[in-house]
């Protein structure tokens, strides 16, 4: 009766532990047609991941714009230094060249694809570059796999991610008055 008693706790505390696990790593993209659910993967790049969640956690990518959206390919935003429209430093022809204060992370290039949904940072020419600018793929893209860091992966929302206003296709996608960020929060 112990054994089975015993067998019981410990499957009872795995499906706990199971889910508390993966709620930590569920995140809510709060846009203007409504919720996106995100899930993260911290397996494969935890150092991506414990920046996102902070920077979100703190509010840092509230109101943040959707500042390059090419139809087609992707919808890139997170740049929490130039791309807050609630800002004292908010400058739409500057978002995209700033980050957060933090340093930047080295690259944990993985095998995830870059597919719709996909939720992948952005760098520059300098793989450790990333900071907190990431986008998310309208379709697949894989001449971006093993080149950027694949995080996470919208998983329930997608509709609406695919309705962020999209920019000028001749300008790489820039965005006159974009659509942003309203919050970025874990669930």
């Amino acid at each position: 009766m112990n054994k089975y008693l015993a067998n019981i706790i410990f499957i009872i505390s795995l499906i706990f532990f199971s889910n508390a696990y993966s709620k930590e790593n569920i995140m809510i993209l709060k846009l203007k047609t409504g919720d996106v659910k995100i899930e993260l993967f911290e397996d494969v790049a935890p150092k991506h991941v414990e920046r996102i969640k902070k920077l979100a956690n703190d509010g840092s990518y509230d109101n943040v714009v959707f500042h390059r959206v090419i139809d087609g390919f992707m919808a890139q935003t997170g740049d929490v230094k130039f791309g807050n429209s609630s800002s004292k430093d908010f400058d739409l022809r500057r978002a995209g060249m700033g980050g957060s204060d933090l340093p930047d992370l080295s690259s944990e290039f993985n095998d995830l694809p870059h597919e719709k949904g996909t939720l992948s940072m952005a760098r520059s020419t300098d793989p450790n570059s990333a900071n907190s600018q990431f986008f998310i793929c309208f379709q697949t893209a894989p001449f971006l796999d093993r080149n950027y860091t694949v995080f996470g992966k919208v998983i329930q929302g997608m509709e609406h991610v695919d309705k962020i206003k999209k920019g000028d296709s001749n300008n790489n996608g820039a965005v006159t008055d974009p659509d942003k960020i309203i919050s970025f929060k874990s669930l």
